[in-house]
């Protein structure tokens, strides 16, 4: 056997790893896990393989090694020859190996069975594969045909796995595509989904000079189910997770049979999962991540969500938090299985801490948090950690009566103060406060921590899966103590990377100065990532769900995703749902002198730019008069070839109008300044201008246009990620907000709604904000158009 690996022989690791044929990031980031490394250092000596393999033998002994079942490990140097000499060579097998080997554990292996159950001698061709996915094809077809390209694929595979569960994935995807291409020809426009692009008019090429939107590749994962990574609640007896003690021993925790037995019975062998946020702030951008994997797990299995509020601390929680959660998880479009608060289970929370204490595993302690945090430093124990335990009984109760002051005593876990891990070092249980409580009056003035709630909350409330993002890995193992120190049931736990998106902050201590220091306009300020701050905005929630499902649910910690992918997917939607309309932000008067003064023509303006010529609904009037509008930027004393905008002698068509051709300026006393057009109409439509622009006219003579207030939003940072900033508030977007008091628009949104979305065209999206009034109404830019737009007004 190798030699334990003190840091020094890392690069004898890497080179091993490498010859067995994984890649070099992977073999990095391998070296730099202790444990993996250890295992996989193990696993290749027991193999025999130390002078190296193919990459697929090896990329399946990396797998060993991540993911073998601790109770089974006797057997492990079988399952490894099976491996070197080609008889469980796919994926699909080896997980089926390890299944059964979990199941085994350390009892005698019956190879027959075991190869039975993955699969040795099991030869699938390329035939077999071939006329499986022509049944499973033929079956689905008239769904394919429907749907086309945007079949699930996924579905599919699923399929042709139950039916040949050892054939090669790779081998029966490439075999899928071609025949859906077979039957369904080349992908067209409608199977993208982008109707917009059927019937494009060509606008104004002002600010066509910008680069085109970089328009995201839809990943393999957006097309695949997300969850089909969680196993069932009947697999739930395996060993979740290692706790590793500093005198050589390991816990493997895992449920026992009648522990399992009882919690499937509980909950008839659903799934149960929960969202648990703590109400102290307003949730944000990655607490949609949250939802997505919570409430999606538990929709996708037809089980249920509970909503959790994780209240321990009475200080920090307030109603306006409570009642924001509430309304916003259900305006993503989730509803919880049944609401919760970990302050309904505090009667339970102490009569566990009490027979914690009775079996020895914590103590009561009058350790200082100075005092606690150098003794932990120090990896020292507390000198009130080997007390009686009829005194540490005596003593909670005191706690629990009053009878102690605050800060003077505290229950703390008795783990392992000489673990590597620091969420090991005897944690505290509960805390003195004198404060009453929101949800609980003030029946008690002692407290749980998070760490001692919320593992036997989820196991009280028998959920099934508890998730929860990657910092809270390292919690793992004081979770699982403490759940195998009570003796009761042991909900399956996996941890995802954190949501981080670029040019914002999300903490909830930056978003909390943001707020109070007025550096925003309060937690819904559409500039801020919080989930309040993206409806102001105009996001929906289907638009951020798509965002979050295309991320996919990974652990690949500290990825920085770009903003850009969010308005890519508010865009998608937008476009098939909002109504457009034309606004002019700048107003440039421009006076027609061939149309008389109180001539009025009504013309026909789409909605929707794949309007039929039948549907009267998909248009909306618009009055062209003798005194119209256009954007200042549209208009330039200056001709050029590359310029299609209004120039002295040049045309233009007003879009659903008519051409006109600018014949005079009207400059004011400086020479410089330009107050008004003169232009001649085309009536008759001959004029075949290149350039497109928006327009809003006098709806009478001497009658301006419908006055509105527009607001343009930017990144609220300049930086992408200005969390990393020292003065991070130094980053702020001086022009993150600009406000327009006096836009014009044309009559036809003059009866919108607060919500109501439009598309105002050459602009970009845009809501009617909660600050109109019946006098006048406020539109906030969601996205503009493109991601560089450029223009006037911008």
């Amino acid at each position: 056997m190798p030699a334990k690996d003190d840091g020094s022989d890392k690069e004898k690791c890497l080179d091993l790893f490498l010859k067995i044929g994984l890649d070099e990031r992977t073999a990095k980031n391998t070296v730099a896990n202790n444990k993996v490394t250890a295992n996989l250092t193990a696993v290749i000596y027991e193999a025999g393989v130390i002078d190296g393999c193919s990459r697929a033998v090896g990329n399946l002994l990396y797998t060993v090694a991540t993911k073998y079942p601790a109770n089974a490990l006797p057997h492990r140097p079988t399952l490894l020859q099976y491996i070197v000499s080609l008889k469980v060579k796919t994926t699909a097998q080896l997980d089926a190996a390890l299944s059964f080997l979990a199941i085994t554990g350390s009892e005698n292996l019956d190879l027959n069975k075991f190869e039975e159950a993955c699969g040795v001698g099991v030869e699938v061709s390329t035939e077999d594969i071939k006329q499986a996915v022509n049944e499973v094809v033929e079956e689905n077809k008239a769904t394919i045909l429907e749907l086309r390209y945007r079949t699930n694929v996924g579905e599919l595979l699923g399929h042709l796995r139950k039916r040949l569960p050892w054939g090669d994935a790779k081998v029966a995807k490439q075999l899928v595509d071609a025949k859906l291409y077979e039957l369904l020809g080349d992908r067209t426009a409608a199977d993208d989904e982008k109707p917009s692009r059927k019937k494009k008019e060509k606008p104004a090429k002002v600010e066509d000079k910008a680069a085109p939107v970089a328009t995201p590749e839809k990943s393999p994962e957006e097309d695949l189910n997300p969850f089909l990574i969680f196993p069932n609640p009947e697999e739930n007896f395996k060993v979740h997770t290692e706790v590793p003690f500093s005198d050589g021993s390991i816990l493997r925790c895992c449920n026992t049979r009648d522990l399992l037995d009882k919690h499937l019975k509980a909950t008839g062998g659903k799934v149960l999962t929960r969202f648990p946020p703590e109400p102290n702030g307003y949730l944000h951008i990655g607490h949609a991540k949250a939802m997505f994997i919570d409430f999606g797990l538990a929709k996708d299995r037809d089980g249920g969500c509970y909503l959790r509020y994780d209240d321990t601390n009475p200080e920090a929680e307030k109603k306006e938090y409570i009642d924001h959660i509430e309304e916003i998880v259900q305006w993503m479009g989730w509803k919880p299985f049944k609401i919760t608060y970990t302050s309904d289970y505090f009667q339970e929370l102490y009569e566990l801490a009490v027979e914690l204490i009775k079996k020895g595993h914590a103590y009561v302690d009058h350790q200082t948090p100075d005092e606690i945090k150098e003794h932990r430093e120090k990896k020292l124990n507390s000198p009130w950690r080997d007390r009686p335990i009829s005194e540490s009984l005596k003593l909670f109760e005191d706690m629990k009566n009053g009878s102690i002051e605050e800060g003077k005593a505290t229950l703390r876990m008795k783990q392992d103060m000489q673990s590597d891990n620091y969420n090991m070092y005897d944690l505290i249980a509960y805390r003195i406060k004198f404060t009453p409580h929101p949800h609980a009056g003030d029946k008690w003035c002692i407290y749980p921590s998070y760490d001692y709630a919320h593992c036997i909350v989820d196991s009280l409330e028998n959920i099934t899966h508890s998730l929860c993002t990657l910092e809270f890995e390292t919690r793992r193992a004081s979770y699982y103590w403490l759940l195998h120190a009570l003796s009761i049931y042991q909900p399956y736990v996996w941890e995802y990377s954190r949501l981080n998106v670029s040019n914002t902050v999300m903490s909830k201590r930056k978003l909390n100065r943001l707020v109070t220091e007025k550096w925003v306009d309060g937690w819904d300020d559409p500039r801020l990532m919080t989930l309040a701050g993206l409806r102001r905005r105009g996001m929906t929630p289907t638009a951020i769900n798509a965002f979050v499902r295309g991320i996919g649910i990974t652990r690949s910690d500290g990825t920085l995703i770009s903003v850009e992918r969010l308005e890519y997917h508010v865009r998608e939607e937008l476009n098939k749902t909002a109504s457009r309309a034309m606004v002019v932000l700048h107003p440039l008067k421009v006076v027609i002198t061939n149309l008389e003064a109180n001539s009025v023509i009504e013309v026909d303006a789409k909605k929707w730019p794949d309007a039929q010529a039948d549907d009267a609904s998909a248009f909306y009037k618009i009055s062209f008069s003798n005194v119209v509008y256009i954007e200042h930027s549209d208009f330039r004393m200056q001709d050029s070839k590359d310029y299609y905008g209004l120039a002295p002698g040049k045309s233009v068509i007003l879009r659903y109008a008519f051409p006109i051709k600018c014949t005079e300026v009207i400059l004011a006393d400086d020479n410089e300044t330009i107050l008004e057009i003169r232009a001649e109409y085309d009536p008759s439509k001959k004029t075949k201008p290149k350039g497109v622009l928006h327009w809003v006219a006098q709806p009478s003579p001497g009658v301006d246009p419908l006055k509105v207030e527009v607001r343009l939003f930017e990144r609220l940072f300049l930086s992408e990620n200005p969390a990393e900033l020292d003065n991070w508030l130094g980053d702020l977007n001086p022009n993150s907000k600009v406000i327009i008091p006096n836009a014009y628009g044309v009559s036809s949104i003059q009866n919108a709604k607060v919500g109501d979305n439009f598309q105002f065209e050459r602009l970009g999206y845009f809501v009617v904000d909660q600050d109109s009034t019946s006098e006048k109404l406020v539109f906030n830019r969601t996205v503009t158009l493109k991601d560089s737009y450029s223009k006037g007004g911008k």
